[in-house]
């Protein structure tokens, strides 16, 4: 594990003990962590990608939606196998696109995986965020939906949960407010659902089928189970002239991101009302 994932979750371990939660319960806690990566134009990491922009696609695909833009680039061949737990190909580029939705506070989108050696091109329109440079960070997160989580089995799951937002405060300025997460667990404006969780629900219903037992955060991750493929903080909408925060959610099953199918995931948007 690397330094400096290893200093954050024993970051999270002293601020978890300070507020009274026995060591064990602690533990237990940390056995959930993930991996994932943080990117962002401030942290200092590799460049893997490139934030906003005008909207990038193969010379051959059709025009893009209206309302749909590009929101990140990410080169695969830059980013390393083991930031992530996710089968991502070896090369070639991922493109993130999002559309907001004021009326209903939510967000809609796709993923297109362009292979190594296909040239992408500029196509006008999709350029209301600056282009940057995405960087990377190894990262870790934790459990913090309560969806996710049976309070029998953690008594004092508000306090960890408590600890671990400390530790993200404290890490604030690492990051721009507007970063990606790749992988790992998500997280909603208000800690309660899962959107990875809720994209799971919705495939289950689209298919005609049963739910099915959801994967625990102490559970290994199984092929069929859903994953976070990307989270955007920092998106914003036009909402009655004013601006609403909040953060786009790109989820998919595991075994697509191995068999490489990103036209399978689902886009969900969580907007803090006005």
């Amino acid at each position: 594990m690397r330094p400096e994932v290893l200093d954050k979750m024993n970051r999270f371990r002293e601020e978890a003990l300070a507020g009274g939660v026995p060591s064990a319960e602690v533990e237990r806690w940390l056995e959930a962590a993930r991996p994932c990566a943080t990117l962002a134009s401030t942290v200092d990491g590799p460049v893997v990608g490139h934030f906003g922009g005008p909207d990038l696609l193969p010379a051959d695909a059709p025009r893009l939606p209206a309302g749909l833009s590009l929101i990140a680039m990410l080169d695969l061949a830059a980013l390393p196998d083991d930031a992530t737990t996710l089968e991502m190909p070896p090369d070639g580029r991922l493109l993130l696109f999002a559309q907001l939705h004021p009326d209903d506070l939510d967000a809609s989108g796709r993923v297109m995986y362009v292979p190594a050696g296909i040239p992408l091109e500029e196509r006008p329109g999709g350029d209301g965020h600056d282009r940057a440079e995405l960087r990377l960070k190894y990262d870790v997160s934790l459990p913090d939906n309560e969806v996710l989580i049976d309070p029998v089995e953690h008594p004092h799951a508000k306090e960890l949960r408590q600890a671990w937002s400390d530790v993200l405060y404290a890490d604030r300025h690492h990051r721009e407010v507007t970063h990606l997460q790749i992988d790992g667990y998500s997280r909603d404006s208000y800690g309660e659902d899962d959107p990875v969780t809720a994209s799971a629900a919705m495939a289950a219903r689209r298919a005609g089928k049963p739910e099915g037992r959801r994967a625990g955060p102490w559970a290994r991750p199984r092929p069929d189970d859903w994953a976070l493929l990307a989270q955007w903080y920092g998106g914003a909408v036009d909402f009655g002239g004013l601006r609403i925060g909040g953060d786009v959610f790109w989820t998919i099953a595991r075994k697509d991101v191995a068999a490489r199918r990103f036209d399978q995931v689902t886009v969900l948007g969580c907007f803090a009302g006005p």
